[in-house]
């Protein structure tokens, strides 16, 4: 108990500085933000001249869509701001050294990393996945009582936690290779296809996005949950399973990376 409320001091202490660096420069957070805004409603707006020309999309209407969509963006919100300091470890952090000052101190060393930098663009992603869902119950196509409600957040944060557990995974293999970015980001945009329902997608894809990478588990098969009166354990039960086996395996990888870091050389 006394670790966790070290850690937790220590976190907001952390943070703290990095938002008053983030505070020095108003207009590239603003920009940045904005941004992903955009970013998000470009998305949006290819969905409805997609259904401008078709009524349904394999059986799904555009509310559905929207809201799996929006649903996909909270998740991966969450793990775009809390958990963006990860790209930096496997684009350079390793290669140049840098990664030195992480094990030079005595703190858990994935602590350290994910809690040197928040990412304020993700701020972006996370508002239009609210408003999404949002607008969905107002539809009514998802019914909405303390169960619905609960499993939703349970979802979430699970979905969170295999989008983190994929990053770390591949931020991890750095440690073998030196810069592993370019894997990560192949991987992580597989994440795409998560927005949409997997029936559209070849058996070869659907494969790939529900077991290998597993993004299929954060939107499409719990969304399924909440529109389709889906079974609450083969949808949102197995996400929670299948985000505590992969972010066992992939802290697991991190964890005995840091074992064979060797730093820079020259």
């Amino acid at each position: 108990m006394k670790t966790i409320k070290r850690y937790c001091r220590l976190y907001k202490v952390l943070v703290s500085q990095f938002f008053k660096v983030i505070l020095q420069s108003k207009v590239d957070f603003l920009i940045g933000l904005v941004g992903f805004l955009l970013t998000q409603v470009m998305g949006i707006i290819f969905l409805y001249l997609v259904f401008g020309q078709i009524p349904s999309l394999q059986g799904w209407t555009l509310d559905q869509l929207i809201f799996i969509y929006g649903f996909a963006q909270i998740p991966r919100g969450i793990d775009h701001l809390l958990t963006d300091n990860l790209w930096l470890v496997s684009y350079w952090m390793v290669i140049d050294g840098d990664f030195d000052r992480y094990m030079l101190r005595p703190m858990n060393v994935f602590f350290q990393v994910i809690c040197e930098k928040l990412q304020p663009d993700a701020l972006g992603e996370l508002l239009v996945g609210i408003i999404l869902v949002v607008s969905s119950l107002s539809k009514g196509i998802v019914a909405v009582d303390v169960v619905h409600v609960l499993l939703f957040f349970v979802s979430v944060i699970a979905g969170a936690v295999i989008y983190t557990s994929v990053k770390l995974f591949f931020t991890s293999l750095a440690f073998w290779v030196k810069q592993s970015g370019p894997f990560l980001q192949v991987a992580y945009e597989m994440a795409e296809f998560a927005k949409y329902p997997t029936e559209i997608y070849a058996k070869g894809i659907r494969f790939i996005i529900t077991w290998i990478i597993p993004f299929a588990f954060v939107a499409y098969l719990p969304a399924s949950y909440f529109l389709m009166g889906r079974g609450a354990l083969e949808t949102i039960g197995v996400e929670c399973v299948i985000a505590v086996v992969f972010w066992f395996v992939a802290y697991s990888l991190f964890q005995y990376g840091t074992t064979k870091y060797e730093s820079a050389g020259n």
